[in-house]
């Protein structure tokens, strides 16, 4: 299971509690051997927020590999995690050289005799502002101020173009090391990107598209204001077979929980 948790929905101050216990809900109920988070938040402090103790209570999958790339007051700490039931016998991340909060980690697992790696990744988003949302809903609304359109459209096409070279080189770094890889691999994450950019055939290569292999339809995983795309993906070596795969029906936050079985 692969999920963009939004940090759980901390921001939601009015809501955040029952938003998160919604979450956790459905980790419990799907109850996933292998869980990729992104967007991952957790705090130190006692009975608030302790992200890493009520998933491991809640799931089988106890072991966890978790990297921060921001840490507040020595205690709130927001990054990424991989749970996993099965032991971990090595851990390690990938790490880009901006000054964003992206990064990728691996998780060598084993499974039976097995070692497998498990990436899991958030790749660079556009960052709109509220500024940039306002003036697309305006131009939905067909309300825009013809002052401000030009230099409001110049706004959001660098923060395009911007967010895209970021991806394009995270991903150049990501794929040489999956290709170094000795073991079979699965990857998990939001790319951020469709399945027809640059940075999902450069991450994918020669590995196989759990959806491709398995899903149906017209696949979208993205659940915010923009146009619905698949951005979140599992993909694996060609050793495996994936089967079922799907999202769950409902999210508290813009991205679906993706989920897909996955056997020698």
């Amino acid at each position: 299971m692969s999920y963009n948790s939004m940090l759980f929905d901390l921001y939601n101050w009015s809501k955040n509690a029952q938003s998160r216990n919604i979450i956790l809900t459905s980790l419990s109920e799907e109850n996933p051997d292998i869980l990729c988070l992104q967007e991952f938040y957790t705090s130190e402090q006692v009975g608030d927020f302790n992200n890493i103790d009520t998933v491991t209570n809640l799931i089988t999958a106890k072991n966890h590999h978790v990297e921060y790339t921001t840490t507040l007051r020595k205690q709130d700490h927001w990054g990424i995690a991989t749970f996993t039931k099965y032991p971990i016998i090595k851990k390690g991340k990938i790490e880009f050289n901006t000054r964003s909060n992206n990064i990728c980690i691996y998780t060598d697992v084993l499974i039976k005799s097995d070692t497998v790696r498990i990436y899991n990744m958030h790749l660079q988003s556009i960052s709109f502002s509220k500024a940039n949302y306002k003036f697309i809903d305006a131009v939905k609304q067909d309300s825009v101020d013809a002052q401000n359109e030009v230099e409001e459209s110049k706004n959001i096409l660098r923060r395009i173009k911007r967010a895209f070279v970021k991806r394009a080189l995270q991903a150049d770094v990501i794929a040489l090391h999956i290709a170094n890889c000795k073991y079979k691999v699965i990857v998990c994450g939001d790319f951020n990107d469709t399945p027809a950019s640059y940075v999902y055939n450069t991450i994918r290569g020669d590995l196989k598209d759990a959806f491709i292999e398995s899903g149906s339809g017209f696949e979208q995983t993205y659940a915010g204001k923009f146009p619905r795309f698949r951005i979140d993906y599992i993909l694996h070596s060609e050793e495996f077979t994936s089967k079922n795969y799907h999202h769950l029906p409902e999210t508290i936050t813009d991205h679906y929980p993706i989920i897909s079985y996955i056997s020698l």
